[in-house]
Parts: structure tokens; C-alpha cells; sequence
């Protein structure tokens, strides 16, 4: 059969401004933002309940904390762990790291002491920042890692001194305590601001060194550590800004509800710093009434959320009453916005606003998104960016698939990881293929170039926004000595369209009841070993589980008759 990819029809929907090569540099992040740090100094990066940072303070700070990494005996290369909100203190150690000349790795502040633990350790984390209130999970398991220092903030940093000494008398801001840890320095985050040198860090870094080292999952093993690279995300920003026509310098707010810790949300933020745009920082993405009110008092231009949080802000009343005149875009990600919702939110936004994309951890994130001006296609995940080759293929054959048919959506470009999964070169050839990342996403292609999720190879069930690995699961709940067999999988959530819910399917050992006491107590065992969004909203005791022939759990039969 033709190829119908390399003919790249999507071509033809660019919006005019768009071009299909672009001129990357070959710059760093800290050179790319010293860059804007210079054009406006004195402009707002970040705003925390009504405390400002300039980006002046912002790198002031970060020359800071990379004086400190430095002093830790931290090296070029070494791996830093933050498990933070999205709080003044994430969005310093984002830059200060980068400075230092190391690696970023974002923790979870979901994760459970084990998910923590094995983190930490894989990653080779040698110092991570946390927070007050996550400190006594830290503290469990700290010592068993190679991290050799922890530095803490809370969420009552940078806040006016009268908020702040309101929030703590009133008891409105929670605290955690933070105790001493044998044979590791255990610092709080403002001392170190107020005990650090502040004259610039800089490290030497090429664009090939790695910059982030963000876990994502599969369908086998544990997480893996996605390392990206100061090009990926240099050429990357350059993809994004020039496909919302956004320059270096322009006035702007952006509001993202993705935590930091996540590659869209972390991407988000970088891009953000580097351009010069003000951000509005979410700590808790759940609290709506927060969010609507910081969207009434600083109007951003741009908000970037998972479809479920915009369709439950639609829920709001507030939230249709607000005025979206300063809005240009909206961008939606991580799992795919319902058709049937966009009218109704454009209806309240602006018409043709919303943007989708689509892409992974391994691709900075964004390999396709819905043009700025031209045709938006419901239900389409949009076209690919510049310089990004896509194409669909046969999973068992690796055959071409003709326009129309689903296929894996397989694709190259500077955002895609180039160096691989830290310390996983099986997982990495498997993945990475010739320069092509196999996403394990099915898709098909329209006659235009725009792309459609049709389903997901791997069996990652989508709990708004955040995936859950189902084998990893799976392998925890079997460690319970009542459970004989587990699987996982994903149901729609028929309260967040878009969304889903874990589900497991257990076949409990010979001789024990199928009891709600028996479901409790295995509910109140895996609700301690994983993170709070992978527990199963639902269990289902059976008998036996569908398999194939040679003893393979049938998931996809499995969800018939869970459904």
C-alpha cells in the first residue's frame, strides 16, 4: 500500500503563522532563561495567594538553592528529587536545579513511603525538597535511599507576613513536624534562601545533557524514569510557542491546574518561565472554588487543565459567570476531551478556544494538538507539530495502516527522548525503535491529518488525568495472603466523563469468604502500599478470570462483563 504519513496532509490545516521546519537553538534552559530574565525583570513569574515573585527574586532564589546543591557536593548530572505542590518553592528549585547542572525528577506527593522509596532510589536521587506536611513519610524511608539531604518547605513560604501569621494562629494553614534524621542534613527551604550566596550559578551543561528524569509507567514492571534533555525541551518550547504564536517576552497569565510533578504541568511551568508569562500557582488542582476565584481576580490569557476539571468547573455556576474576554486559548491534555462537552464549554469560554493535544512523559509532552485558528474537529486530538513525523501501524505486523484504520501511533521529532529510561535498555529498545517512539496509543488518521484516540495498547487505566498501571497493581494487591489472583482495568466514570475508575477483579484463596469484611480489609491494604487515586473504587470477588490458552489474563473480556 502508499504511504499516506509521509505525504504529512496535516500540512495543509497549519495555521498561516506556522511553519512546517523551524530553526532551533542550541541553548540550554538556564541560557534560554537568562535570556528572558533580562527582557523583564521586574515582571511577576509567579503568583501564590497573592504573594508575587518577580522573575528577578525567581532567579535570585534559584542562584540560591543551586549554591546550596553545590554545597551538598551535588554534581553536574546528579539526579534532584521534588515532591512538592505546585508552590513558590517547586518553581525555584525547577530553575535552581537547572543551574546546578542537574536533573530534575518530579515525586509525587500522592506516592506511598514504598512508591517513594523506590523512586528515590532508582532515580539516585541525592537530594530532595518536600514538604512540612509529607515530611513523616520521607522520614520512613529516607534512610534506606542514597538522598543525602532534605530540604523542606511549607505552604505558608512567601505568603505576606500578616497572612502568614494569621493562616498559622487561626490553624487555616496546616503544618507538618519536621524532625532530625540521622546521618542526613534536614534544612527548611527559606533557610537555605536566607543563608546562600546569591551571585549567579552557572554550570556547564550542553544540550544534549539530561535536564529531567520524569517517571511514567507500563504495562510491565515499575515505573520508569523518562529522561529528556535540555534540547527536547528547549526545541520543544520553540514547537509550542511558535504554535500559539507566543514570543519571548510577551505579556501574558497563565493559570494550570496540572501539578509540577507531572510532565505536562512541569513542561508547562519551564515553557512559562522561559517566555516571561506570569503563572498563577494551584496548590490543591481539586479546589474549583480556588481556581475560579484566582481566574476572576487575574484573568489569564491562557488555562491549561485535564478534561475533567474543566467539565467540573462547568458544573459551576461561578465559573459560567465569569468574563473570558482576556482568555485566548485553553488547552486540554492527558486524556481525551468528550465531544459532547465541547460546545457546551466553548459556549461559555469563546468559541474555537479550546485546544487539545495529545502526547506522553517520553515526548516533553505534545506531539499533536488542534491548530491555534484553523479547523477544530471534535473528538480529534488535532494535527502533529512542526517537525514531527507521525504514523500508524499495524501493533502485530508493524505494516502501515490506510487512512481511516486504527493503528499504534508511532512518531519522531526533537521532543521525542533520546536517551531513553534511566537504567532500562530493554524498555528503551522496546519503546524507541530507529528514532521512532511506538506510543502503544491506537489512533487513526482522517484524510486531513487530524488524529483520533481510539484506545490505549496498554492497559493504563485514566483516573482524571493520572494513570494507573494496572500491572503494578495488580502485583501489589496479590501480595495479600487472601488474594490468589488480581486484574485491573478501567471503567467509565459516570460521574467525570472522560475519566475513569479502577476496578479489580480478585479470585479470592480456596477456603476464604466473599465478605464485605474480606473486601474492607483487602481495600484497607492497598489503600496503604499505593497512592490514593490507584485504589479500586470498585472489587469484585469470582471465581476464576477470563484467560486465553495459555493462562493469560483476557482484560478486554474481563471489562464485558465488569461493565
Amino acid at each position: 500500500m502508499s504511504d499516506p504519513y509521509s505525504a504529512r496532509p496535516w500540512l495543509k490545516s497549519y495555521d498561516e503563522h506556522v511553519p512546517e521546519r523551524l530553526d532551533y537553538p542550541e541553548k540550554t534552559y538556564p541560557q534560554v532563561f537568562r535570556e528572558v530574565l533580562e527582557r523583564v525583570p521586574d515582571r511577576v513569574a509567579v503568583n501564590y495567594m497573592g504573594a508575587e515573585l518577580t522573575f528577578r527574586e525567581l532567579d535570585t532564589c534559584a542562584n540560591q538553592f543551586a549554591h546550596y546543591l553545590k554545597k551538598q557536593g551535588v554534581l553536574s548530572g546528579d539526579v534532584v528529587g521534588v515532591n512538592l505542590p505546585n508552590l513558590p518553592a517547586y518553581f525555584i528549585s525547577i530553575v535552581g536545579i537547572q543551574k546546578a547542572g542537574c536533573v530534575l525528577t518530579g515525586v509525587s506527593p500522592l506516592l506511598q513511603p514504598e512508591e517513594l522509596e523506590y523512586q528515590l532510589n532508582d532515580s539516585g536521587a541525592k537530594v530532595l525538597v518536600t514538604l512540612d506536611l509529607l515530611f513523616a513519610g520521607v522520614e520512613k524511608v529516607v534512610k534506606k535511599t542514597g538522598v543525602k539531604a532534605v530540604a523542606v518547605a511549607g505552604i505558608a513560604d512567601f505568603l505576606p507576613g500578616l497572612k502568614k501569621f494569621l493562616g498559622k494562629l487561626l490553624k487555616k494553614i496546616p503544618t507538618g513536624t519536621i524532625n532530625p534524621i540521622d546521618g542526613i542534613e534536614v534544612v527548611g527551604y527559606l533557610d537555605i534562601l536566607n543563608t546562600m550566596p546569591t551571585d549567579m550559578v552557572e554550570t556547564d551543561i550542553k544540550p544534549e545533557s539530561p535536564m529531567l528524569m520524569q517517571y511514567t509507567g507500563g504495562t510491565t514492571g515499575l515505573p520508569k524514569g523518562a529522561v529528556l534533555t535540555h534540547r527536547n525541551i528547549v526545541s520543544h518550547m520553540l514547537q509550542l510557542n511558535t504554535w500559539a504564536e507566543l514570543k519571548m517576552g510577551d505579556e501574558g497569565t497563565m493559570l494550570s491546574a496540572f501539578p509540577l510533578f507531572h510532565q505536562a504541568g512541569l513542561f508547562i511551568g519551564l515553557d512559562s518561565m522561559a517566555s516571561g508569562l506570569t503563572q498563577i500557582a494551584i496548590p490543591n488542582p481539586r479546589d474549583l472554588d480556588f481556581i475560579i476565584k484566582a481566574m476572576k481576580k487575574h484573568r489569564p490569557t491562557t488555562v491549561v487543565n485535564v478534561p475533567t476539571i474543566f467539565i467540573e468547573l462547568l458544573k459551576k455556576p461561578e465559573f459560567r459567570a465569569l468574563d473570558f474576554t482576556a482568555l485566548k486559548w485553553c488547552a486540554s491534555g492527558a486524556a481525551p476531551f468528550p465531544p459532547e462537552y465541547i460546545k457546551e464549554f466553548e459556549k461559555v469560554v469563546g468559541e474555537g478556544k479550546l485546544i487539545e493535544v495529545l502526547g506522553m512523559t517520553e515526548t516533553s509532552p505534545i506531539l499533536v494538538g488542534l491548530p491555534l485558528y484553523g479547523k477544530k474537529k471534535a473528538g480529534s486530538a488535532g494535527i502533529p507539530f512542526p517537525d514531527t513525523d507521525i504514523k500508524l501501524v499495524d501493533p502485530t505486523t508493524g505494516e502501515l495502516v490506510p487512512i481511516g484504520d486504527p493503528g499504534e501511533f508511532v512518531a519522531r521529532g526533537p521532543q521525542v527522548f533520546t536517551i531513553g529510561y534511566h537504567n532500562k535498555p530493554e524498555e528503551t529498545a522496546h519503546t524507541l525503535r530507529d528514532g521512532w517512539i511506538y506510543t502503544g496509543d491506537i489512533c487513526t488518521m482522517d484524510e486531513d491529518g487530524y488524529f483520533y484516540i481510539v484506545d490505549r495498547l496498554k492497559d493504563m487505566v485514566n483516573v482524571s488525568g493520572f494513570k494507573v498501571f494496572t500491572r503494578e497493581l495488580d502485583d501489589e494487591i496479590m501480595e495479600h495472603p487472601d488474594v490468589d489472583l488480581a486484574a485491573t482495568i478501567g471503567l467509565p466514570n459516570p460521574e467525570r466523563p472522560g475519566s475513569e475508575i479502577v476496578a479489580t477483579a480478585i479470585v479470592l484463596r480456596p477456603g476464604v469468604e466473599k465478605s464485605e469484611e474480606t473486601q474492607q480489609m483487602i481495600l484497607d491494604y492497598i489503600k496503604q502500599r499505593v497512592a490514593p487515586y490507584k485504589v479500586p473504587k470498585r472489587i469484585d470477588f469470582m471465581d476464576e478470570l477470563p484467560t486465553s490458552a495459555v493462562g493469560k489474563v483476557l482484560k478486554r473480556e474481563l471489562r464485558e462483563i465488569m461493565k
